[in-house]
């Protein structure tokens, strides 16, 4: 792939999509009081959350464990063959979540106003998710108790997925295209 397809002599449509969020103005109420609590962590925890002692940060590296459980479940429900498989998947997703979106608010914590914008906008995404998974897990656990086919929980997990699928691209934009200066 031409190097220039990322270094911007060439935009997606989408591009300008993922972009919108750094102009809503109206999320400044809700990002600036946020951003106080966040900025109010002890400095070592934040750095520790940030990922400074890897040198890197550490969200890009949790972030696979809940994507990559809900993945898998949504791909085992596919297959309708391992349905406890499925709902152990979605378990795991949900407690991976949390570190994940705390090294995330640490990331989010250190970006400028317009980067903070789409960084919420993500993490409402993130939230969203999270919610449909916990739903489907819900309706995964009755579909075991009671011996019916967990066909819910299988479609509100499809759903969790892709609205995580969405509030990643929209992370990955944040990260690359609206690449925010490295504070490690």
């Amino acid at each position: 792939m031409d190097v220039h397809t990322f270094s911007g002599s060439r935009r997606s449509p989408l591009a300008g999509w993922l972009d919108a969020p750094s102009g809503w103005t109206a999320l400044d109420p809700v990002s600036e009081r946020l951003h106080g609590v966040v900025r109010r962590v002890p400095r070592s925890v934040q750095d520790a959350l940030h990922g400074v002692w890897l040198g890197h940060h550490l969200h890009p590296a949790l972030i696979p464990v809940p994507v990559g459980c809900w993945l898998s479940a949504a791909i085992l429900d596919s297959t309708c063959t391992a349905p406890d498989a499925a709902l152990r998947l979605t378990r795991i997703g949900l407690v991976g979540v949390a570190p994940a979106a705390w090294t995330g608010w640490a990331d989010w914590s250190t970006l400028n106003a317009e980067q903070r914008r789409t960084g919420l906008v993500h993490a409402v995404g993130v939230v969203a998710a999270a919610a449909l998974q916990g739903a489907s897990l819900a309706a995964r656990c009755r579909a075991a108790r009671t011996g019916a086919a967990p066909t819910t929980g299988r479609l509100l997990g499809l759903a969790g997925l892709t609205v995580a699928g969405a509030a990643a691209a929209l992370g990955g934009h944040l990260a690359h295209r609206q690449a925010p200066a490295d504070s490690l």
